[in-house]
């Protein structure tokens, strides 16, 4: 009897002591600290994004040389990893790794190669960026100086996106200008400056740029349209300049925040530029006279990202751009993000790719692009997380086309965990185009997209 009380007590004192301990708070990131206050460390993160889509083909549209007037599909829009870390107080060093737009097609000879020519569907896993950053400053941000593979960036705030924390499905891919022509997937071999003084923030690089022909894909015939010299090599100079009038961005990494989710208030006034001679060509006349440009590409944008009321976690995000962009005379280029289609029967005159979801994403003219966003209360589904729906509108007015473009879209991301656990439903509306008689495209109808989306990011 004796030695049972004493089981009991020593039981209880042992419950009591574990009731009395509380459980370690949960971890939000992979992140090993160098020194004992955390201001040397270093990180890694993963990110994956698979996307569900159903599509209404453009006109014409096969799929493995069978037509297609509309395809679902799986895929995977993004699968990286991030290594970075603050070595010391000056030095830091910042690595990804990743692929993207995976999906059936992967490696199909017609997208970019030519038919019978033997391809692999275990390609397209590759360095993004590659960067080393020493400081100025030891602990301040007023001058960083770095190079590398980079995606540094000088047209806008989405030239250079954390898409981790974009608001919206996707991110709108004509402010990456020359994606997969001249850099790749975005990156480009640059030395750059950037900081924060006061409410400035500024970013300058010279690039290197790659030359068109080692892309992948067959280079266009120089014509009377222009397109990328693939003759000569010169350096390529960016700005990007931003005024904070509220909290500051983010600046850890050259990647932008999309979306603070009320954590900051933001209100930004941008303006950046690309600039580089003899980029282009094209031919005066048909075979003749070949004629060199420069492509000069500048925007100014408005910028907000804040809470609307902090006790039930609302917040408001919005963008207002405007983009020139002058590839040089008539410049066109047609695109489809992780295309579903394979090939055409319905050619248009002077462009290629205009199979399953492109549109004419590219072009000399100009762009008028905007998205708004709403967060809804942090309780709104209880323990499930919250909504925020999103509206974008993408207006451009490129020279090659006998009307204004409009792309216009409408979703809801259902944030499970904040930007590390979501699901976005987005619809997509594009115009889809015939060849005018004047030489250029006109439109000739419109057709959707509906993409389901899980990221889980960490």
């Amino acid at each position: 009897m004796k030695h049972l009380i004493w089981m009991l007590l020593l039981t209880g004192g042992i419950a009591t002591a574990q009731d009395s301990v509380k459980p370690a708070p949960d971890k939000n990131e992979l992140k090993y600290n160098l020194n004992a206050s955390g201001t040397h460390f270093f990180k890694a993160t993963f990110l994956n994004q698979t996307w569900v889509r159903f599509n209404q083909s453009n006109p014409g549209t096969t799929v493995i040389n069978e037509p297609a007037s509309q395809t679902l599909d799986l895929g995977l829009r993004r699968t990286r990893i991030q290594l970075f870390g603050q070595i010391s107080d000056r030095a830091f060093v910042y690595f990804q790794l990743g692929m993207n737009n995976f999906n059936f097609l992967n490696g199909f000879p017609a997208l970019g190669n030519a038919q019978g020519v033997p391809t692999n569907r275990k390609v397209g896993f590759f360095i993004h960026d590659a960067v080393v950053e020493y400081s100025a400053f030891a602990n301040k941000d007023w001058l960083k100086i770095g190079g590398g593979l980079t995606i540094l960036n000088g047209l806008s705030r989405f030239s250079q996106p954390s898409v981790t924390t974009i608001m919206t499905m996707d991110v709108p891919v004509f402010a990456q200008a020359t994606v997969d022509q001249t850099d790749e997937f975005s990156r480009k071999l640059t030395v750059y400056a950037r900081g924060q003084v006061g409410k400035w923030d500024y970013r300058i690089g010279l690039t290197d740029p790659f030359p068109i022909t080692t892309n992948g894909a067959a280079v266009p015939a120089i014509s009377t349209n222009a397109s990328f010299a693939a003759k000569g090599h010169h350096k390529q100079y960016q700005g990007f300049l931003v005024y904070n009038l509220l909290d500051k961005d983010t600046h850890q990494t050259p990647y932008m925040t999309g979306t603070y989710l009320g954590k900051k208030k933001i209100f930004n006034l941008e303006g950046g530029f690309i600039s580089q001679k003899k980029a282009m060509w094209n031919t005066a006349s048909q075979g003749k006279d070949t004629v060199y440009h420069a492509m000069n590409l500048w925007s100014l944008a408005l910028f907000a990202d804040m809470p609307i009321n902090k006790t039930k976690g609302t917040a408001f995000s919005g963008y207002l751009g405007y983009f020139h962009t002058d590839y040089g005379p008539n410049y066109l280029r047609f695109n489809g993000i992780m295309n579903p289609a394979s090939g055409t029967t319905q050619g248009l005159s002077g462009v290629s790719g205009v199979q399953g979801n492109a549109f004419p994403m590219f072009g000399t003219g100009s762009v008028i692009y905007s998205q708004l966003g709403y967060l809804c209360a942090a309780d709104l589904l209880g323990k499930n997380g919250t909504l925020m729906p999103y509206a974008t509108a993408q207006i451009a007015n490129y020279q090659r086309l006998s009307k204004t473009a409009s792309i216009y879209s409408v979703g809801v991301n259902w944030l499970i965990k904040g930007h590390n656990s979501k699901i976005t439903l987005d619809y997509q509306n594009r115009p889809v185009y015939q060849n005018a008689t004047d030489g250029r495209l006109s439109p000739n109808g419109r057709r959707s997209a509906l993409t389901l989306q899980y990221q889980i990011f960490i």
